[in-house]
């Protein structure tokens, strides 16, 4: 039974590594698909508007306030 143990361990490391390919490959292709929605979205109606009231808000942010206090007091 000693001798079997060797082969255990050769099993171990192979099925581990068959698993991290596995998982490699996994994330890779959840990656694709990611990347495929993204596009659709972009394409869509809906992504186009996102796309707009994103620039909108950074044109916005940008002159906000131009460096003067948001709150001026006033004291008579």
């Amino acid at each position: 039974m000693g001798c079997f143990s060797c082969f255990d361990g050769t099993q171990k490391q192979q099925r581990k590594e068959e698993e991290r390919q596995a998982s490699a490959e996994a994330r890779a292709r959840a990656a694709e698909a990611a990347m495929r929605r993204q596009e659709q979205f972009d394409k869509s109606a809906a992504g186009r508007a996102a796309q707009a009231q994103l620039k909108q808000m950074a044109k916005q942010s940008e002159n906000a306030n131009k460096g003067e206090p948001v709150l001026k007091w006033q004291m008579t």
